[in-house]
């Protein structure tokens, strides 16, 4: 249509205008045919580019497509084909999202209930023996001479010093404190822990008076702080975190911020599963590392939505 629009309107110009051709065409007429084609040319790849554009904006979109993150979709519609074209591929980036998303929450939840089932374990199975050890060792230390009780002592400060360790790594597996408390007491005792164990002083503002949230948005939220925090620890020789939580009516916002060297280039599998679960409740995650200023990590969560079931 294009085409058959430039050349009728080039046929109409030439046949209502006073120029003409001869059969031997003159030198004067040379400049007449040239300005012509170059007229034609000019029309022609003018509207071929508007028309044309939006393939533009779908190849971009293409290059943009990165499959832990959130895709944009191209609001140009076109017209024709082009518009079958765009439609159809974001149509194909709403299953491939979907799919995704089915996949990582599946993972993800097999990965809790494996998570929930070796704390119980620990717990039941191997706090137990520790346990009824520490007791039997209660009972030697209380029989055996003075010459052993030392080494006794010793033993039972090692035994009770497995117990307290395996006790902390069951409440980092199965976090019970924010399935009875909600998310604000969990990160309040995650904090206190994270500062315990490396020194790291936290400066902590939560809101208060937060309500109770879907399980699934506590739950990812929960994970990313804690995920966050093990990076700090692992790898920026941060001096002291930020950690924010606040909500207004539509969404919740998570930040943990450190004071440590940043500079993060890529993303392992951290982060990578940090993304995974922020797709499970739709919500945005962003990091932002700077050699000079440290990282933060940044979670917006959309309150109202309805989240995967873990």
């Amino acid at each position: 249509m294009i085409n058959g629009l430039v050349f009728t309107v080039g046929t109409l110009a030439l046949a209502l205008s006073p120029a003409t051709v001869s059969t031997h065409i003159r030198l004067t007429e040379i400049p007449v045919l040239v300005v012509g084609l170059a007229a034609i040319l000019a029309a022609n790849a003018l509207l071929l580019r508007s028309s044309l554009a939006p393939l533009d904006q779908l190849a971009s979109s293409m290059g943009r497509v990165d499959p832990p993150r959130r895709s944009d979709r191209i609001d140009d519609r076109g017209t024709g084909d082009l518009r079958h074209l765009i439609a159809s591929f974001n149509a194909m980036l709403d299953r491939l999202e979907t799919e995704r998303t089915s996949a990582s929450g599946s993972a993800l939840a097999a990965q809790e209930a494996e998570r929930a089932r070796i704390a119980r374990e620990l717990h039941d199975e191997i706090g137990q023996s520790l346990t009824v050890a520490l007791l039997a060792l209660k009972r030697a230390v209380d029989k055996a001479p003075t010459g052993l009780r030392g080494d006794l002592h010793h033993a039972q400060d090692a035994v009770r010093g497995s117990l307290d360790e395996v006790s902390g790594i069951a409440r980092r597996l199965r976090p019970d404190v924010l399935e009875d408390l909600g998310l604000h007491s969990a990160l309040n005792a995650l904090c206190s822990e994270f500062t315990q164990a490396t020194g790291v002083d936290v400066v902590k503002h939560l809101d208060a008076h937060l309500a109770r949230l879907d399980p699934n948005i506590e739950l990812v939220c929960y994970r990313v702080a804690q995920e966050a925090l093990t990076n700090v620890a692992r790898h920026a020789g941060a001096d002291k975190v930020r950690v924010d939580l606040h909500a207004t009516d539509e969404h919740l916002t998570l930040r943990i911020a450190d004071d440590g060297k940043g500079g993060v280039v890529t993303a392992g599998a951290g982060i990578t599963g940090m993304r995974e679960r922020a797709l499970l409740v739709d919500a945005t995650l962003t990091i932002d590392s700077s050699s000079s200023e440290g990282t933060q990590i940044r979670l917006i969560v959309p309150v109202h939505v309805q989240s995967r079931p873990r």
